[in-house]
Order: structure tokens, then C-alpha cells, then sequence
């Protein structure tokens, strides 16, 4: 089976790399203009009005592990599952080192002399992941530097400087290029470098998007919502389930809340309010608390039900993480938690259940009037469940969804949209099948599904004002929307 799975990777590969002429013109966002917040404050859009809804693939360590048929290879499949961001660190370390060899600082914070003729550097590789992402109408998350570097003082508010000048200066122009500040770290740790880096980048580039990634059930509101420089906040919700608290001392969250991530984003609604994404949930086959590689690992139901919980709950994107994607295992590279590529390869993982799942929220999300939706718990009668029970719900003016993860019975209230009558349907979060159940009175109407009550047969309650059109009678499932 591995010798099988390698032969048809190298010819996917030599495929994906341009031999094979493309059958649809890609489908390119930035064409709609450069990516804005929305009047309201909550979600992105273009400067044309069209929405964004960001669905990010983590692949931290593509400028060290992956050469460049293999970055072709990794973004097209990318694009094809419905990816329209891909989130990269930029240096994991100082020096980074790419799959060439090639140093990221030979002069350390000096760049005036990075390029060398003949040469394939470092930072040319990093030029060629981000125009291949944009040849596939992908943009990239910039991380600029992992945090912990950073802490270990191996980079100061001066380099910081001298880093985002060169950062600025070879990006700028490039369309596709989200600035994301901070790594994996508090805020109030090397606040002052971070504020140093972010100001160097932003007084010579107004027109990119910047956020900050923080640490482990952390969000960056706690430290930087007011920051001139902070377009929108992301929050880490981790990899810990219900309780497992295991003595962490940075832990500042209620204790059995752990896979609660709906609460981060409530707890990212300040003043000034903006956007809000849990850019590190949960990754598919990835241990449960991270580092014991013999824990349980989570899996695509895990995956899903934190995307919806984010999503519902107000967030505008949702970014997925695999376990061997993000680290690009493969036989001969030592993984970190409990990633062995001798079991399973990054390519093979690029077939698992949950990095194909992901493109049914977003479909979802873009077949509705997107700038008015918002989270509306009230929708909700009577008890709702807790933990994995918890159904949760959003609407706009003449639409409401509800997911819900258990199957649990639920009582929703259809007189929280408008129209006399709802068109209802159940849409499975799985496979994006879509069921029709009929009109229903705008009341309080109990609903489960018929597979009872099973937790990880996840299905979202759809419900329509019947003079409204969004999804029609006869669809089996939602037609795809960038």
C-alpha cells in the first residue's frame, strides 16, 4: 500500500504541475478587490461588497518540507477540497532552513544581500509558494515568525524593525498575503517586539489584512483589540478535551470548558468589536492534549463540530488542522505528536474524511445573506443541552440554522425569522445532503433527526422563510460557492 500511495503521489504531482492543462478557469477573490472588514464589524469582504468567508488549511512547515512539485501538488488539492487560505510560518526557528538547505538568515537581520544570483534561496522559495497559491486562488496566512523564537530573545524590538521593512518591501504587492503577527505566544510576552513588527509592516503596507495567533485557549482581544494594527482577532482554542487540565499554570479559562470553543469567540466581543476566528482548533488525528502520542485521537466528527460551534456562535472563517498536514510527515522525518510517516504520509492525510469536510460550512455559509447573520441562542426553546449536547444557532432576517452535534431533541422557535411559514431541511455536516422536510408555522416546533440520538451523525437544522429562494425544494445538496 505505501509503495502504491508514493507511486500515485509523484503522478498527481507531475499532473498537478502544469502538464495537465487546467478544464476550469480558477476562480481568483482578490478580482473582487482587497479584503476589508464589514461595516457591521464581524465578517471580511472585498471592496466590491463580496463576501469572504475564510476556510484556512494549516500547513505550518510548507517552506521547510515541501519542495516545489510538492508544494504545486499540496496547494491544487488545496483548492480542490474548497480551500481558499492556507496558513504558513514563515520561520519556525532562527534560522529557519527550507527543503533545499538554504538558510533564512545567512546575515542574520541584514537583507540587503539576500538575493544571490543563481542562487535559490530561501526567501525565492517562499516567493514560489506564495505565487502558486495565487495562481490557485489561495491566499497565504504570513505567521512571521513563530513565538518561540521570539521569547528565546532571538529576535529584539530593532530586528523586529529591520525584519518587517524586508518582509514589507519583498510582499507588499502581492494580493494574496494576510499578515498574521505572533505565533503560538501570549500578547503579553515580547509585547513590544510584536508591536514593533506589526508598525513596520503596516506603515508601508495599508492594504493587507493583520492578526495576531496566540497561545493555547488564548485570544489575541485579551491584549490587542484596540491596536491600530489589528484588522480582526484570532483566538487558539487547543487541543485539550473536557478536563483535561493536566497542571497547565497558562490557563485562563473555566475549568471543564476545554472544547468549548463557542465561548472564545464571546469572549472576543469587545469594544471596538471586531472580526473574530479560531485559527488553531482541534486537528484531525492529532492527540488528545497534544503531547501524550497514546491519548485518543480526535477525529472528523471533532473537527466538524468545532468548526460549526465557531462559526455559529459569530465567528467569519473557520481554519482545519491535520495532525501529519501541518508537519508534512513522511517516512524518514521524525514527527512530533505521535505523527509516525511510516503509518501515514501528509499525502495520504490529504484524504481523510475531515479536510474534505470543511467546504460544506463554507457553501453553506455563502448561500445566505451573509453580513446580517448573527448568533441568536434564543432560537433555541426550552433547555438546551451542555457539552456535546449544546445545539447552537444563528440567523438572518428570514433564515435561521441550528447544529447539532448529538442528535439531541431539540425545540426551535420559527418565529425568529420572518414569514407565516418555514421551509425546513436537515443538512448533514458529514457529506452536505441535504434533506427536505417540509413547510413548517413560524412556532416553537420540536425537531431530531431519524438517526436518533449518536453523537458524531451531526446534521444542521435549516430553516427558510417560504417566500425566500436561497435553497430550493429539489437540491440534494448546496452548489459550491467560493
Amino acid at each position: 500500500m505505501r509503495k502504491i500511495s508514493m507511486i500515485a503521489m509523484a503522478v498527481l504531482m507531475f499532473m498537478g504541475s502544469g502538464v495537465m492543462a487546467q478544464k476550469a478557469k480558477t476562480y481568483i477573490p482578490w478580482e473582487n478587490g482587497k479584503l476589508k472588514v464589514s461595516d457591521e464589524g464581524r465578517y471580511l469582504r472585498h471592496e466590491n461588497g463580496t463576501p469572504f468567508f475564510w476556510l484556512g488549511e494549516t500547513g505550518w512547515l510548507m517552506p521547510e518540507r515541501l519542495n516545489r512539485d510538492e508544494v504545486n501538488y499540496y496547494l491544487q488539492k488545496c483548492k480542490e477540497a474548497g480551500y481558499n487560505m492556507v496558513q504558513v510560518q514563515v520561520l519556525n526557528s532562527v534560522p529557519s532552513y527550507n527543503i533545499y538547505g538554504k538558510s533564512s538568515n545567512p546575515d542574520g537581520w541584514n537583507f540587503k544581500n539576500i538575493d544571490k544570483k543563481g542562487e535559490y534561496g530561501y526567501w525565492d522559495h517562499m516567493d514560489y509558494i506564495i505565487r502558486t497559491a495565487a495562481s490557485k486562488g489561495i491566499y497565504i496566512g504570513m505567521v512571521c515568525i513563530w513565538g518561540s523564537p521570539v521569547d528565546a530573545g532571538l529576535m529584539n524590538e530593532k530586528e523586529a524593525v529591520a525584519y518587517g521593512e524586508f518582509l514589507v518591501n519583498r510582499y507588499k504587492d502581492d494580493p494574496n498575503i494576510i499578515w498574521i503577527i505572533g505565533g503560538d505566544i501570549r500578547g503579553d510576552k515580547k509585547t513590544e517586539v510584536w508591536d514593533a513588527l506589526a508598525r513596520s509592516i503596516r506603515q508601508q503596507d495599508k492594504d493587507h489584512l493583520m492578526t495576531f495567533h496566540p497561545r493555547g485557549r488564548t485570544t489575541s482581544a485579551a491584549w490587542f483589540n484596540d491596536r491600530e494594527w489589528l484588522d480582526f482577532n484570532m483566538f487558539q482554542s487547543g487541543h485539550r478535551r473536557y478536563g483535561q487540565r493536566k497542571g497547565d499554570g497558562d490557563y485562563p479559562i473555566k475549568e471543564n470548558t476545554e472544547e468549548d470553543n463557542w465561548r472564545f469567540v464571546e469572549a472576543s466581543t469587545l469594544n471596538p468589536l471586531k472580526p473574530v476566528i479560531d485559527d488553531e482548533p482541534i486537528y484531525e488525528n492529532i492527540p488528545q492534549g497534544l503531547h501524550d502520542p497514546n491519548e485518543t485521537r480526535w477525529n472528523e466528527h471533532d473537527v466538524r463540530r468545532y468548526a460549526y460551534w465557531s462559526v455559529f456562535a459569530g465567528s467569519f472563517g473557520h481554519s482545519y488542522g491535520h495532525n501529519d498536514i501541518m508537519q508534512f510527515i513522511r517516512p524518514g522525518v521524525l514527527g512530533s505528536f505521535g505523527a509516525d510517516g511510516m503509518k501515514k504520509a501528509w499525502w495520504d492525510a490529504l484524504e481523510d474524511p475531515g479536510f474534505h469536510q470543511m467546504k460544506y460550512l463554507k457553501y453553506l455559509m455563502l448561500a445566505f445573506p451573509f453580513f446580517e447573520r448573527i448568533p441568536d441562542q434564543s432560537i433555541i426553546a426550552g433547555a438546551n443541552g451542555e457539552r456535546y449536547d449544546r445545539a447552537i444557532a444563528t440567523r438572518g432576517n428570514d433564515y435561521l440554522l441550528v447544529y447539532n452535534y448529538s442528535g439531541r431533541p431539540m425545540q426551535i422557535d420559527l418565529s425568529k425569522i420572518s414569514g407565516d411559514k418555514k421551509k425546513v431541511w436537515w443538512m448533514s455536516a458529514a457529506t452536505g445532503k441535504l434533506e427536505y422536510l417540509g413547510e413548517f408555522d413560524s412556532k416553537i416546533t420540536s425537531f431530531q433527526h431519524d438517526s436518533g440520538y449518536m453523537s458524531g451523525n451531526d446534521q444542521v437544522l435549516i430553516a427558510i422563510d417560504t417566500s425566500k429562494e436561497y435553497v430550493k425544494k429539489e437540491w440534494k445538496e448546496l452548489p459550491e460557492k467560493h
